[in-house]
């Protein structure tokens, strides 16, 4: 990329290492209930396959679409385009997203399926940058929490490209 070094900020071993550990709690939360898991796409796709194999429950996958980033390192408007195929209510639902920083993208998803009236509803995360926290959102399961710089990889990505790398990287001039 022209003008811009990768840095690793997480290994793939610290990776597997942590989404063993967030499967473990998140089995422990739910405690043998069911559970619909709800991957953001199309950041948190690759967080949310390792996850869901590490979670020992009875699982419902479903899938959302928020664009909250264009096609640079910029916010944009929101946009809500694919929803979930089933009913939330008197379900317990997780979330799954690749990173949550402004909470803006987070807020508006947590408040439209709080209105579907689930039993549960609880938010994981593979990246945690509450330093840029500009809507209160708690992340639930977080992964791991980096105070700044632009990452990309393990489904994170600059203009559409990086996502398929297996670890971490922040992108440095």
């Amino acid at each position: 990329m022209t003008g811009k070094n990768m840095k690793v900020v997480i290994t793939p071993e610290e990776i597997r290492e942590r989404v063993a550990v967030l499967g473990r709690e998140i089995t422990q939360r739910f405690n043998g209930e069911p559970l619909v898991v709800v991957c953001v796409l199309k950041g948190g796709f690759l967080f949310f396959a390792d996850l869901v194999r590490t979670i020992d429950l009875d699982l419902e996958l479903e899938f959302v679409r928020l664009a909250s980033y264009g096609r640079g390192t910029e916010s944009g408007e929101l946009v809500f385009s694919k929803d979930v195929e089933t009913t939330l209510k008197d379900k317990n639902v997780l979330i799954v997203e690749d990173i949550v920083d402004t909470g803006h993208s987070m807020d508006f998803l947590l408040r439209t399926f709080e209105e579907r009236k689930p039993k549960a509803l609880a938010l994981a995360a593979l990246v945690d940058k509450y330093e840029r926290r500009e809507v209160d959102v708690k992340v639930d399961f977080p992964g791991f929490h980096i105070d700044k710089g632009y990452i990309v990889g393990y489904g994170m990505d600059f203009a559409e490209r990086f996502r398929e790398l297996g670890g971490i990287y922040e992108l440095v001039e």
